[in-house]
């Protein structure tokens, strides 16, 4: 399996602070001038630790992928796409980051081994492809139609809530899609548009520990399986 090299980046020994003030200030401060002021402030307690987090946990996690490589972690830019918004705040703000099974890009579509963000009101790391193109959702649906494929993924997800995990997607329809039966069991998995699993958030003092990275691996251990059955189903 592909590794990543670490020796250039630092262990990760915590974020700024447990509240995320940052990004309370930010929220308050939507200018460039007040970012290019704070910008030490963002890149050393929030950039940087995030990339260690990441790249830190991406070697842990690694063997628990077995038929999947990981790619290269992500840390999700601070600017926002202001283009097609009716918001032009300039910044985000929360830090997200990623890492995607290899192959699979590195945006909202990739299939990811672990998402994680930090923002001032939410702690949230999740697992699995949050939005499905075309192609991939009519391979999704055919994987959950199958007997022996959607059983397995049942099984799976039946385990991971019972853990405490909860079932999201980018988008839900409101009936089965047309063609399928709304009786089917599992209909609800059908009307999704994608499949994430999001875990029971880490408590925020956790945010200025290195037990972060133990809890981040301890969750995506329990996901590994049901994001290389996506990886397998959706390529």
């Amino acid at each position: 399996m592909a590794k990543t090299n670490t020796a250039a980046v630092e262990r990760f020994a915590g974020f700024a602070d447990g509240e995320a003030r940052f990004f309370r200030a930010l929220a308050r401060n939507q200018s460039r001038e007040w970012f290019a002021a704070h910008r030490d402030e963002y890149d050393q307690g929030w950039l940087r630790p995030m990339q260690a987090l990441l790249h830190e946990a991406r070697e842990r996690i690694a063997p628990f992928f077995t038929r999947e490589d990981l790619a290269p972690p992500k840390v999700f830019r601070i600017h926002r796409d202001v283009r097609f918004s009716k918001d032009k705040s300039p910044y985000k703000t929360h830090i997200g980051g990623l890492v995607p099974i290899a192959g699979t890009g590195g945006g909202p579509g990739a299939t990811c081994a672990v998402y994680f963000h930090v923002a001032a009101d939410e702690l949230f790391l999740a697992s699995g492809q949050y939005v499905m193109d075309g192609s991939q959702l009519q391979q999704f649906r055919a994987a959950l139609l199958d007997e022996r494929r959607g059983n397995e993924v049942g099984r799976l997800l039946g385990k991971l809530t019972r853990a405490g995990f909860t079932v999201g997607s980018y988008d839900e329809l409101q009936r089965v899609p047309r063609g399928f039966d709304p009786d089917h069991p599992r209909a609800a998995l059908l009307k999704r548009k994608g499949l994430i699993v999001a875990a029971p958030p880490p408590a925020r003092s956790l945010l200025v520990s290195r037990k972060l990275v133990d809890h981040l691996v301890a969750q995506v251990k329990r996901a590994a399986p049901l994001v290389e059955w996506l990886a397998a189903v959706t390529a």
